[in-house]
């Protein structure tokens, strides 16, 4: 709908469901980490459209941030916000050299999976800012260690290509009860980087950690976090983690709000929904809910979750639909046009991310990232 709208219309246009972003959480989502490893850089990862919160919104709160870069999965990302943003961005996932003469090279720098993304960098005959992967035990991307001097050999003979920095990826950084495979990735990073640094490179960033890495990698080299999950204040680590009280003080960002549309008087026996999962014991109120698993309300909160409305909790009932759920109103005094909240801020509420991921067994990053991107954000 607000596609088809032309601005200033599309913002005046009150939509029935919207998203609010807490500018004050990220940001000291951000300063707690800083403060927690003070003289490493924070690097904000923004990919997957900012963990569903919103590539452009957060890129906007972040100016306000001092960090380096803002980093993304693809280029197409990077599109979206590096005229936006106030920092420079660094482009995490794999470019076909084909593709890099349409690169933007003086706001973003890339990580260059192979020695064939270099050549295609250096036949620019420009300054491109180049980043390593290694990889060190998560066998998804980077370098494995007999392909790093022939790596280096080719970028030592394009001088323009600058070697801003180094990465690893952590692949068992949340498990609560062994840290080994951890402390071994950490190793034979701090290993590869040694020999980078013996062939005269000098890469600025050094960075082997996200989120839950950040308390456990204990590398001589780094000094760089990248701070995914945690920047939208979830806490990656398990309550039995020894290290989970540290991330513990982030503020979860994001809340998911609706508008009731219509209340409907059900009578004993009346069923809800497809398949009529649920039938109403006595004379029942039910409000509907213009939004469904399409803009995000997980299907699995069918019968089982709860939407708030102030102190009130008021249960899902029936199957969620597509672009619609529906509420047992109770005896609660809401009424068509009263703004309730799906997603809870407060990770003491039941309908909050932490809360959901606990006793429901939902995945945070999928329940975020499954935020359609058709619902408005709002800064807040």
């Amino acid at each position: 709908m607000l596609a088809t709208l032309k601005s200033p219309a599309a913002r005046r246009y009150k939509t029935l469901n919207w998203i609010e972003l807490s500018m004050d959480a990220v940001l000291h989502n951000v300063r707690l980490i800083q403060e927690q490893h003070p003289g490493r850089s924070v690097i904000p990862v923004l990919k997957a459209n900012a963990y569903g919160h919103g590539i452009r919104e957060m890129a906007q709160i972040l100016r306000q941030a001092a960090v380096p870069f803002l980093a993304v999965d693809g280029y197409f990302e990077a599109g979206r916000i590096r005229r936006l943003a106030g920092h420079r961005v660094l482009v995490l996932g794999y470019i076909r050299p084909e593709n890099v003469r349409l690169l933007d090279t003086k706001r973003c720098s890339f990580v260059v999976q192979d020695v064939a993304g270099l050549e295609a960098f250096a036949r620019l005959h420009r300054r491109v800012r180049i980043h390593i992967e290694l990889n060190t035990g998560m066998n998804r991307l980077g370098l494995q260690p007999h392909e790093l001097q022939p790596y280096l050999d080719v970028l030592k003979l394009f001088p323009k290509l600058q070697l801003e920095g180094v990465m690893t990826h952590l692949a068992d950084a949340d498990n609560e009860t062994d840290d080994s495979f951890t402390r071994k990735q950490v190793e034979q990073f701090d290993n590869l980087v040694e020999r980078i640094l013996s062939q005269g490179f000098r890469p600025r960033f050094i960075h082997i950690a996200q989120t839950a890495g950040s308390v456990k990698a204990q590398s001589k080299y780094a000094n760089a976090v990248r701070l995914g999950i945690g920047l939208y204040g979830i806490n990656p680590l398990g309550e039995k983690d020894a290290a989970y009280k540290q991330l513990n003080g982030l503020r979860p960002v994001l809340s998911l709000k609706s508008t009731v549309i219509k209340v409907i008087n059900l009578e004993a026996g009346g069923r809800v929904s497809y398949n009529g999962t649920f039938t109403a014991k006595k004379p029942t109120q039910i409000g509907v809910l213009p939004l469904g698993y399409y803009e995000g309300v997980p299907r699995d909160l069918s019968n089982t979750g709860v939407i708030t409305h102030g102190g009130e909790l008021l249960p899902i009932v029936g199957r969620v639909c597509m672009n619609h759920t529906m509420i047992d109103l109770q005896s609660s005094s809401v009424a068509v046009g009263d703004a309730v909240t799906v997603i809870s801020a407060d990770p003491n509420e039941p309908n909050s991310v932490p809360r959901l991921a606990a006793e429901r067994g939902l995945f945070p990053y999928t329940l975020l990232t499954g935020l359609s991107s058709s619902v408005r954000r709002v800064i807040v």
